[in-house]
Parts: structure tokens; sequence; C-alpha cells
């Protein structure tokens, strides 16, 4: 696109690009960009009435709020209070073993098996420490 802006707006750049097009096809070509053009200038013209609109409404939002007496911050005030997600914090224990030298192992089912659990699970001994 960058391109074909380049050409399309450079004169010598564009002369030398339809060369070699006939009359017909700089013809159509010119219709073409005339109906583009035209469309262009009917989207700018509905932005520009849009944006008129928007600040129509706003001016009129404004009046609104300074008959009833209030200000941009009285707004502002309840629109930042933010909900905070609650911590889900540790995951219950699922499996508790403790091993032949006393030392308690302690599992919550969820992610890698630590040894001890995927050892008992190979086993078909995991079950039996459910807690």
């Amino acid at each position: 696109m960058k391109d074909f802006l380049s050409i399309l707006t450079h004169a010598r750049r564009l002369k030398a690009a339809v060369k070699s097009a006939s009359v017909s096809d700089l013809e159509k070509a010119h219709d073409q960009l005339g109906l583009l053009i035209e469309e262009k200038k009917v989207e700018e013209e509905a932005a520009i009435q849009e944006e008129q609109e928007k600040l129509a409404m706003k001016a009129s939002i404004l009046a609104q709020m300074q008959e009833a007496g209030l200000d941009i911050s009285d707004l502002a005030e309840e629109g930042t209070k933010k909900v905070r997600k609650r911590k889900a914090g540790k995951r219950a224990i699922k499996y508790r073993f403790t091993d032949k030298s006393g030392e308690e192992h302690s599992w919550a089912g969820v992610g890698r098996a630590p040894k001890v659990f995927a050892e008992l699970k190979a086993q078909g001994k995991l079950e039996k420490y459910r807690v």
C-alpha cells in the first residue's frame, strides 16, 4: 500500500508506471479512483458527524450533572472501587505417608507426584494413604 501511494502521488513515477497502459484502461482506473474518493469522503463525513454527536451528548450530560449538583469526581469515586479476588491459598492435602525413617510426606494430588507417591502409585498402594 505504501508503494502504491508513493507511485500514485509522485508524477514521474506514476507516468512511468502507466506508460504501457491504454487510454481506456486509464479511464477505467480514473473512474474507479473517483468512486473510491467519493466513498472515502462519505466515510469521513460520517465520522465527523459521529464525533460532533458525541461532543453534543457530552455537553448535554455535563449540563445535567451541573443541574443536579454533581461533579466528575463524584462519579469517579464509585467507579474506582475494585473488587479484590480472594487468593486460593494452599490446596488441601489428599495423601499423607510416613516412611520408615519417620519422615512425613504429603501431597495435594495436583501436579507432578513426589517420588515417594510415584513409587506408591506404581505399586498400586497410593489410595491406601488418602487422607
